[in-house]
């Protein structure tokens, strides 16, 4: 399959990157930063395009652009389109408006994080009812190297993407705070930042799986009398779960924002 990347920022080049891991799959690359583009296309053994040449020939037209270029960068190849399926990762742009743009064209939207880069991303994702089976199976197929899927229904989308697109920034910020605890305990920079990294992957693997709410799984930690239990209120008094729900619908209320 060919798969295109019209935009290879940080989330189009991290998709660019899982996708070009896919056996049997040719990757084509097109960002206005032609210097970066040629340096990422070598990287990852893709290459070089341009935006008509990937709508005419590729089976995936991935549109790695922000949601204000978005429609430029469609009326630029809607003319060209030749049978692929569009991918959109424009934040708060649905379906619908994309339709808009380019009629009832096969079109995904997907909603994935940054840790694709490294095969543990998580990226929801929807479509257009002109998408047959076929292309949703190759689709799944080109991104099994991205990460976890999750098909979503289009209403709650915007939800999802504050979870787990704005997610990874918020777990950056713990997994920091949690080893400057560490320094300031005595510990050297990096061990401590090799026991946050590995406390919070080991931590989510329990999550995903024994399948326990996350409230028990913290209290099986939490002995009478203990350390953790004291750290847990030095966290409830400073609103540490009232300040990340606050931080998720935040970040909801701008990507609803960030399609208009």
């Amino acid at each position: 399959m060919k798969v295109g990347f019209i935009g290879c920022g940080n989330m189009g080049g991290a998709l660019a990157r899982a996708v070009s891991n896919v056996l049997n799959t040719e990757v084509y690359i097109y960002d206005y930063n032609t210097e970066k583009s040629a340096s990422f296309a070598k990287e990852i053994g893709a290459q070089i395009s341009d935006s008509i040449s990937i709508a005419k020939e590729c089976d995936f037209i991935f549109l790695g652009v922000k949601p204000n270029v978005l429609p430029t960068v469609i009326e630029g190849i809607k003319d060209n389109l030749g049978g692929g399926v569009i991918v959109s990762m424009a934040a708060g742009v649905s379906l619908e408006k994309i339709k808009g743009f380019v009629g009832d064209y096969p079109t995904v939207r997907i909603m994935p994080n940054t840790p694709v880069a490294v095969g543990r991303g998580m990226i929801s994702w929807c479509k257009s009812e002109s998408v047959g089976e076929r292309q949703s199976s190759d689709f799944e197929k080109i991104m099994s190297k991205s990460g976890r899927m999750l098909y979503i229904e289009e209403r709650l989308i915007d939800a999802a993407t504050a979870v787990a697109g704005c997610g990874p920034a918020f777990v950056y910020m713990f997994a920091e705070a949690l080893a400057d605890g560490g320094v300031e305990c005595g510990l050297p920079r990096d061990k401590a930042l090799t026991l946050a990294a590995e406390t919070i992957k080991g931590a989510a693997e329990m999550l995903l799986e024994t399948g326990k709410h996350p409230g028990q799984l913290k209290d099986d930690v939490c002995s009478p009398g203990g350390s953790t239990i004291e750290g847990v209120h030095a966290l409830e008094n400073g609103a540490f779960r009232a300040d990340t729900i606050g931080a998720v619908t935040a970040a909801f209320e701008k990507t609803k924002k960030l399609g208009k």
